[in-house]
């Protein structure tokens, strides 16, 4: 329920009502692109904050301080009558996402056996296809039934408060991570054996934030689709990339069948396509369809892969390897959205999208036998110059 909400409406449901706050606060595509970074940049900020919490006081705080984020965010974002109020909005519901994720890595660690951590934490991460899901129905719902956006978003800050009370209720006190306090340990992130995970984590960060930020405006633009309103596009590329992303229940039964090797390349290669068919694909519901589900399978699967390699990396520090990891992939969202809104301006959305779709490939030449591993990593590890 957390990171359906936190990963949800919260952080996503930006992208999905952009054509609305577009309408409404008159943006332009460099505005969207400046707040959907400064949304994610608030999520980075949040990252480093739920360490910090997490060392002291164990999972439930910061759990809980990302929801009530979540709540007061979307409720600022609903009752918005500027341009500025909206993105200050938007930037405290998406700092949730920070919040409201990686203690789920600590718990997980005390909790659950071993065997059956990849498949726990790809649960926790599925709950993202959830919420992009339901947020999507909703403002499908809101077309056919002519609701204001503003009505829809109140939904959501309701859902948050359930969620909040619920997570209040049932989180079982959990001791707080060990502090990171030798530098031994802390040169244990530093290891050559993490270069793969670095570049898969900027990569997903930087490629998913731009998609989340601009596709779905984007296949609205392009014309209507047989057998629905124009104005439901938006619901329909989140409602799809939301289903498809529930692949990522399975994602460590993939990671069993196909190696971690391929399973990443296939992810990547998935991206890539992904945001090609975006303005390149035949204007329909094949192209819309499987760019959005390609994305969803991508991100979402990729999510519990990121959470499971670094724990299966990092043992002994199961949040703060996690934390780590997603920092790097919020400096990619931070940076990402932004420099495509000024690429979309300067040299066209085709541009923008194909440059982004060029990312993912880029990354395949490293991955590969002899840099990928999944064994805890040793001081024989470290990274050498050259």
């Amino acid at each position: 329920m957390a990171t359906a909400i936190s990963f949800g409406p919260a952080r996503m449901g930006f992208g999905l009502y952009v054509p609305e706050f577009r309408a409404a606060f008159d943006l332009s595509s460099s505005t969207v692109g400046l707040i959907s970074s400064l949304a994610f940049g608030s999520f980075l900020v949040s990252l480093i904050v739920a360490q910090m919490l997490l060392d002291r006081r164990g999972p439930e705080w910061p759990v809980l301080a990302g929801l009530l984020a979540a709540t007061l965010g979307m409720g600022i974002v609903a009752a918005a009558t500027s341009v500025w109020v909206l993105a200050a909005g938007v930037a405290l519901a998406a700092a949730s996402a920070g919040f409201a994720w990686t203690p789920f890595n600590h718990a997980v660690n005390q909790k659950v056996g071993e065997v059956a951590r990849a498949a726990a934490l790809s649960r926790i991460s599925s709950g993202t296809g959830v919420g992009i899901f339901l947020a999507g129905a909703l403002a499908f719902a809101m077309v056919l039934s002519d609701l204001d956006w503003r009505t829809c978003w109140l939904v959501f800050v309701g859902c948050s408060i359930v969620t909040l009370v619920v997570n209040g209720i049932s989180l079982h006190p959990i001791e707080p991570a060990d502090r990171v306090t030798r530098q031994d340990d802390a040169r244990d992130l530093l290891r050559r054996g993490t270069i793969p995970v670095v570049v898969l984590s900027l990569v997903f960060g930087t490629v998913s934030a731009i998609y989340l930020s601009f596709a779905a405006d984007t296949f609205r633009g392009r014309g209507e689709l047989a057998g629905v309103p124009q104005a439901t596009i938006p619901a329909l590329v989140f409602m799809i990339y939301g289903v498809v992303g529930l692949l990522g229940l399975v994602a460590d039964r993939l990671r069993n069948r196909l190696g971690l090797i391929w399973l990443v390349r296939v992810l990547l290669v998935s991206s890539a396509v992904s945001c090609a068919l975006v303005v390149l694909g035949p204007a329909g519901w094949l192209s819309l369809s499987v760019s959005a589900g390609l994305q969803g399978a991508f991100v979402l699967t990729t999510s519990a892969v990121l959470a499971f390699w670094s724990e299966r990396l990092f043992p002994s520090l199961p949040s703060l390897s996690f934390t780590a990891i997603l920092v790097v992939s919020a400096v990619g969202s931070v940076v990402g959205p932004a420099l495509a809104g000024w690429l979309s301006d300067a040299a066209g959305t085709t541009a923008m999208f194909l440059a982004t779709g060029a990312l993912p490939l880029l990354a395949l030449p490293i991955m590969r036998s002899d840099t990928v591993t999944e064994r805890p990593l040793s001081p024989r590890d470290v990274a050498q110059p050259g």
